[in-house]
């Protein structure tokens, strides 16, 4: 009886091993799934997507304005390197949606990258304040949010120049002058810094031809900028404003034919017009002397 028993006990335990070895064999062949399986790596992007838009208060470009898109590598040791995507269209409206598609294979790991947009409207340039990276751990691919801000034009700049020397009149020495001529009588005061002509403002009365209030800045000499109102008569308003300025180099930047709210660039004679006006008053309140 005692040997039935323990030869029962012999079987159950050699079946006990048989299952578990069959069961460990099968996990060796297949393996532990909770063990060994990962998620598989997301698929590489080939695409940057988002919106871009003006930064409030952004003057709307025209409708020849260009926008120019580019995908670039902007790493140290990709200096020059071909942008990865570029794009350039008609500006159109804003906010407006953005595609870039790319190759993948293309992109190194590691390098920096970042979406490059550039408004340009006439002189005028919109740029962004604020880079937009992407293809990083950490950046959005989609959804890339661009602003883009509106710069002065060249011009703008000459002007903003222009009326802070305005604003400094009252510290510059002052001659006043008159000439009264056969169709027109003149007025004048001529500011002078440091002895040079700094600013000259002269008043022209045409009788019923009408009426101009001109202000000419010099710089070393020469015509730096000019700006003219035309008016029926020295209490009227104006009826137009010529705005013309030279950067150092002698490039025309200012060319502005404004009337009331509508502005429109000046023609090449009316510049070569005022230029010469402004050299010649400067010749005449000094003798000749130009300073």
């Amino acid at each position: 009886m005692r040997k039935t028993v323990l030869s029962l006990v012999s079987i159950t335990a050699l079946a006990l091993a048989g299952c578990n070895g069959s069961h460990s064999s099968q996990q060796e062949a297949t393996g532990n799934p909770a063990s060994t399986t990962s998620a598989a790596p997301a698929p590489a992007a080939t695409a940057v997507s988002g919106t871009i838009s003006l930064r409030a208060g952004s003057p709307q470009p025209s409708a020849h304005a260009t926008l120019v898109l580019n995908l670039a590598d902007v790493s140290s040791s990709a200096a020059g390197s071909a942008p990865l995507a570029s794009k350039t269209s008609p500006a159109g409206t804003f906010p407006q949606p953005f595609h870039l598609s790319f190759n993948p294979a293309n992109v190194k790991a590691g390098d920096l990258y970042v979406v490059q947009a550039v408004l340009t409207d006439g002189d005028r340039q919109y740029k962004m304040p604020i880079q937009a990276p992407v293809l990083a751990k950490g950046s959005k691919n989609d959804n890339v949010a661009i602003e883009l801000v509106a710069e002065q034009t060249p011009g703008e700049k000459l002007l903003a120049a222009f009326k802070a020397e305005q604003d400094q009149l009252g510290v510059m020495k002052v001659t006043h002058g008159t000439k009264l001529e056969k169709d027109a009588s003149r007025g004048w005061q001529l500011f002078r810094q440091d002895g040079q002509v700094q600013f000259i403002r002269e008043l022209v009365d045409y009788g019923k031809d009408g009426f101009t209030s001109t202000d000419y800045a010099y710089k070393d000499g020469k015509p730096w900028v000019i700006v003219q109102q035309t008016k029926p008569s020295r209490d009227g308003k104006p009826t137009a404003i010529d705005r013309a300025g030279w950067s150092d180099d002698g490039t025309l930047v200012l060319k502005q034919h404004q009337v009331g709210s509508d502005v429109q660039p000046l023609d090449a004679d009316t510049v070569a017009k005022l230029k010469k006006e402004a050299t010649d008053i400067l010749s005449m309140t000094t003798n000749g002397k130009n300073k």
